[in-house]
This record gives C-alpha cells, sequence and structure tokens, in this order.
C-alpha cells in the first residue's frame, strides 16, 4: 500500500481526527503524534525482530501498531479493553492494511493464546504486576519491552526473581528490555 513514512503520516491523520471526538490521547497536535511515535518505534534500534508481539493496552496505538507497522511480517496483537480504543485500533489496522494486525477488546488476564515472542507495554502498569498478568503468555523464551519512566528503578527492586534487562535511556523514557 504506501511506504512506512506515508503509513505513519496516514496514522496520525487519523489520530487526530478520531482524538477531536473521541479523546484518545494527549497528543493533539501532529508533532506531539510524532514525539509518540518516535518513541514508540526507538527500541527497534537495539531489539531483535520477535517473532511475534503483544502489546497490553495498546490504547490510541503506542507502541503496539506503530510496532507493527515497523515489523509488517510480525504478527501483532494489540490487547485493549476500552471499545472506542478498540475500535479505532481496527479502523486504522484497516486502513493502513496492515495484515499482520489482530485486536483483541480485552483485558490482558482474560486473553488466551499461544505464548509471544515479545510481550510490549507502555503506560500501563508497573513491572511485576504486568509481567504477573502475562504469565499465561510467556515462555522461557519470551522477551519483553516496557516503555517506562524513572520509577523503572524501584519496579525493578521489586521484583522476585532475577532477570536479564537492559535499561536504554532516551529523553524521559527508560526502556526496559527484558531478555529471553
Amino acid at each position: 500500500m504506501k511506504t512506512q513514512e506515508k503509513k505513519f503520516k496516514y496514522f496520525t491523520e487519523l489520530l487526530l481526527e478520531w482524538n477531536k471526538i473521541h479523546n484518545l490521547t494527549g497528543a493533539k497536535t501532529a508533532d506531539e503524534v510524532e514525539k509518540n511515535i518516535e518513541d514508540s518505534i526507538f527500541p527497534k534500534t537495539f531489539i531483535a525482530e520477535p517473532k511475534s508481539i503483544l502489546d497490553v493496552g495498546t490504547g490510541a496505538g503506542f507502541p503496539g501498531l506503530l510496532l507493527a507497522m515497523v515489523y509488517p511480517h510480525v504478527k501483532t496483537v494489540l490487547c485493549e479493553p476500552r471499545k472506542k480504543r478498540a475500535m479505532f485500533l481496527k479502523y486504522v489496522a484497516m486502513e493502513l492494511e496492515l495484515s499482520n494486525v489482530e485486536v483483541v477488546r480485552k483485558r490482558v488476564e482474560d486473553y488466551d493464546a499461544e505464548p509471544f515472542g515479545l510481550i510490549s507495554s507502555r503506560a500501563v502498569t508497573d513491572t511485576k504486576m504486568l509481567l504477573d498478568l502475562t504469565k499465561h503468555l510467556q515462555d522461557e523464551q519470551t522477551e519483553f519491552l516496557f516503555y517506562k519512566g524513572e520509577k523503572v528503578f524501584s519496579e525493578l527492586e521489586l521484583l522476585e526473581q532475577k532477570l536479564a534487562y537492559d535499561i536504554v535511556e532516551k529523553n524521559q523514557r527508560n526502556y526496559l528490555y527484558i531478555k529471553a
């Protein structure tokens, strides 16, 4: 259909249009949406292409829908329980011809599937809770990519299990990459 850049531009237009009515995100201008896109796709610079992606609480598409755009051959499930947001995600996936995207309108703890290669999330809950809520969707090969703020360090201290992880910092974001 379109180049990646054109898809990002069209996504931005659709999001700003829907956002006027449905208040899907705090990003109200093209520049703000662009910053969210850059934030969402930045991890491509330090993670390997996953076998499959589950994005927990995708909201307006960050980061899951954008990861699906940069990994067009990777099956991506966007788990979003809120109706308006799930409808928006389905519409955008259809408009952008993202055949690798499936939108699931459920809470992640109520969703059942085979384990995923990568589980991502941005601004949903703390690290321990995310790991617990997705236990049934992970195996020893599953990796995690959580978009965090400054609390990431204290969250990691609360974990019982030892994890192999990297924290990549950029701007005000801490990308927590937990390896298999």
